[in-house]
């Protein structure tokens, strides 16, 4: 036979021969669908991919994909067995990912929007392929959620547990210290425990590792769930024995020292070290045979389920049903963010009884970020006895991606300034105060505490979880009511305790839902 003449294997027309004839339709539906989800919703899986590939927290999130391509294939024997059909009732989930996407894009809120997007994918598998081949494949499909880079919101948690353990282990070791927050203040220095030495990026590559490997390697629940508890708390514990680690070298070899020592050894070889000893202690429990087949393709395929829950319908259908719920839902988020409230051409910070307008000079510069307002006021007043508050006040016409009020880093910390966040302070009139703190460019540190409050409609609240809410209230019913933010905030003064500072104001000003109203001059 000449040498061009031989067959030529590994083409896509010998991949295709392998697939079951039963399957090809199905699989290049799903395939244009998938297509055209990614297609209408770039924007979300854009940003997706930018935090996979541009954000160390997230860069496990690259393997996923090839992990979900290899748990199908561990079971393509016995996928063979079952035979695909389309579903009218996956259209239900499909159209409650939907509605997430939607609330997502109502509010800002990224989290929700990309959470939506892959849902969808879940979804419209779910439409087109039918209960029994989603049931065959439903560990792959769970784990399509580890694509949704999620986890900071973790973070402020994540440091105040750090600074408690480093905290206990310094005293243990014999270092005096003491702890305000996320500073740990020691003989040769103050430590903090920033956003990235808050282990959530180990943390949550460790939950996605763990779960897959108790999927893997063990059939007993019990033992998937040891597992799963020890993914959680070890990384937690291991990270502040890291924080400890680095302030205990510093007592004896200087900061600078323990810093590049924290970035190579506790950076890079202390969290394998902990993983590998993870995987280590879980290895003698392993469970599953290497043969073991994680599906029964024919028991799947001859389970016994009522029409209703069975019941086939035409694809076309399908498809047909998939494309006017797209088409609903896109109409309505396009009239939804369309919506903007008037503002008046200019507002003003009101007079207050027994305080005075003085030259805002704090000792350390702070000007909350509000990038999406329409009008925006910062002011200082200051009462006889000589107390000093900072007020901040900010009015959006709407709450679209890239203006929210309650947006990443929107609000009374801002990013890349000399301002850190220490912890939460009290409750000051339903809103939770915030301690900060500037170093470096004063004499010495400066201490502010910051009180933030939302309106919108007859909404007050300090909560932006519940600001949100009531944004995606206002959009699903294509209501425009404006959005304000006030911020009222105090410097830690000799003889002026910046709560008390703002207690006092507060009590002035009285209902502070009430106070804000007038400022806004709404029509």
């Amino acid at each position: 036979m000449p040498p061009d003449a031989l067959p030529i294997r590994g083409t896509v027309g010998d991949m295709l021969a392998r697939i079951p004839a039963v399957w090809r339709a199905p699989l290049l539906r799903l395939a244009g669908t998938w297509l055209l989800l990614v297609i209408l919703f770039r924007d979300d899986w854009g940003d997706m991919a930018a935090q996979w590939w541009n954000s160390s927290t997230y860069n496990h999130v690259l393997l996923v994909p090839v992990i979900l391509i290899w748990l199908v294939l561990l079971r393509r024997d016995q996928l063979r067995v079952i035979v695909p059909h389309s579903w009218w009732l996956g259209l239900v989930p499909f159209a409650g990912a939907l509605f997430l996407w939607m609330l997502g894009a109502f509010s800002g809120l990224n989290l929700a929007r990309q959470l939506g997007a892959v849902l969808m994918l879940q979804g419209s598998f779910l439409a087109l392929m039918g209960p029994r081949v989603a049931w065959g494949l439903l560990f792959p499909l769970a784990y399509m959620l580890f694509l949704v880079p999620f986890g900071d919101e973790l973070v402020p948690f994540l440091q105040m547990v750090t600074a408690r353990i480093t905290i206990a282990l310094t005293h243990w070791s014999g270092i005096p210290a003491y702890v305000d927050g996320v500073f740990i203040d020691t003989p040769v220095g103050l430590f903090e425990v920033a956003e990235a030495c808050s282990g959530v990026k180990f943390l949550i590559a460790m939950i996605a590792l763990g779960t897959l490997v108790a999927h893997i390697c063990f059939r007993s629940w019990r033992r998937r769930l040891a597992l799963m508890v020890a993914c959680v708390v070890l990384p937690v514990i291991a990270n502040g024995i890291r924080a400890w680690g680095t302030i205990y070298i510093a007592q004896f070899r200087g900061v600078e020292f323990a810093a590049g020592f924290d970035h190579i050894f506790y950076g890079w070889i202390f969290f394998a070290i902990v993983m590998a000893a993870i995987l280590g202690l879980a290895w003698r429990f392993f469970d599953r045979s290497i043969d073991d087949a994680f599906i029964d393709g024919t028991r799947i395929m001859t389970w016994p389920l009522p029409r209703w829950l069975d019941g086939q319908a035409l694809p076309w259908k399908i498809m047909m049903g998939l494309a006017l719920l797209l088409a609903l839902g896109l109409a309505w988020t396009g009239a939804a963010t369309r919506l903007s409230a008037a503002m008046p051409q200019q507002i003003a910070l009101p007079d207050v009884p027994g305080w005075k307008r003085v030259n805002y000079a704090p000792k350390v510069w702070w000007a909350p970020r509000a990038a999406g307002a329409a009008h925006r006021l910062l002011g200082r007043y200051e009462d006889a006895k000589g107390q000093q508050v900072d007020v901040f006040f900010a009015l959006y016409p709407d709450q679209n991606e890239g203006r929210e009020a309650g947006g990443f880093g929107e609000g009374a910390l801002m990013p890349d300034s000399p301002w850190s966040w220490i912890g939460n302070g009290a409750m000051m009139d339903g809103a939770q105060s915030e301690r900060f703190l500037a170093q470096g460019q004063s004499p010495e540190p400066v201490e502010r505490l910051a009180a933030t409050w939302y309106r919108t409609g007859p909404l007050l609240t300090g909560s932006n979880s519940r600001l949100k809410l009531a944004v995606m209230e206002n959009r699903v019913l294509l209501r425009d009511d404006a959005t304000m933010t006030l911020i009222v905030s105090a410097e830690e003064r000799s003889g002026f305790g910046a709560r008390q500072s703002v207690a006092d104001f507060l009590a002035t000003i009285g209902p502070v839902g009430e106070w804000m109203d007038p400022i806004a001059d709404l029509p």
